[in-house]
């Protein structure tokens, strides 16, 4: 397989749990260690050897659209307009599909962020991910974990990284960290419009074709504005 040199960054959302900053200013903008989460997500794809990101935009557009423009050297920025209409995870994708092209790709939120353990996690995904078995290789954490998050989890992973979805009722080992490689392929008939990237994830577990790699460091969930001091914390011990 050809090196994977694309990714598409979602960075489209309102960031309604982050109010009041994000009354202001889109999720992606606001700064954790003195640096927006987006800028933390592009240098993640620089140092994993990403040489274009197609990044979407709807709230707050004009401040993102200015911020992307003024970042200088790589990766190269395509923005995809969404101006329009919200259209979620999976409509965001879709619609900038024929940005990224044919080959497989990154997908990144642009407010993950995770200090690193001994293996960078881009290049283990991008190593790791077999388009013959695979139509997505998500990047997983640990759910007791990780930093400002309280939910049950998402996936069980089995011995050969297999993904399958939580019960309803039941806790999960490992939580989606918001980065995955995946195959165009995984879009073939989805609509138009709005939804969310989970339901194809689902189809693709349904398939046998969803598989997982665990973190190699830690994964930090900065959904509110308390989190930011929790995530700033451990990035301050990681360099101690």
């Amino acid at each position: 397989m050809s090196p994977i040199r694309s990714a598409m960054v979602l960075a489209a959302g309102i960031g309604t749990r982050m109010r009041p900053l994000t009354d202001t200013r889109p999720k992606p903008l606001v700064e954790v260690a003195g640096r927006p989460l987006i800028d933390h997500v592009l240098n993640r794809l620089v140092e994993a050897d990403i040489t274009t990101a197609v990044v979407n935009i709807h709230h707050h557009a004009d401040l993102m659209e200015r911020h992307l423009h003024a970042r200088k050297g790589r990766p190269r920025i395509i923005v995809s307009d969404e101006r329009d209409a919200l259209l979620e995870t999976g409509g965001g994708l879709r619609r900038a599909l024929p940005l990224l092209g044919p080959a497989p790709f990154i997908s990144i939120n642009a407010d993950t962020i995770w200090i690193e353990g001994i293996r960078p996690n881009l290049p283990t995904l991008i190593e790791g991910f077999d388009p013959d078995r695979m139509d997505a290789l998500l990047l997983l954490a640990p759910t007791s974990a990780s930093i400002g998050y309280d939910g049950r989890g998402d996936f069980v992973m089995d011995g050969q990284g297999a993904l399958t979805f939580r019960g309803e009722r039941s806790v999960a080992p490992f939580v989606y960290a918001g980065a995955g490689v995946l195959l165009p392929d995984l879009f073939d008939g989805s609509p138009e419009g709005p939804f969310s990237l989970t339901r194809l994830f689902r189809s693709a577990a349904e398939q046998g074709r969803l598989f997982g790699v665990r973190l190699d460091g830690v994964w930090m969930h900065v959904g509110t504005p308390e989190a930011i001091v929790e995530a700033e914390e451990a990035i301050l011990h990681s360099v101690d």
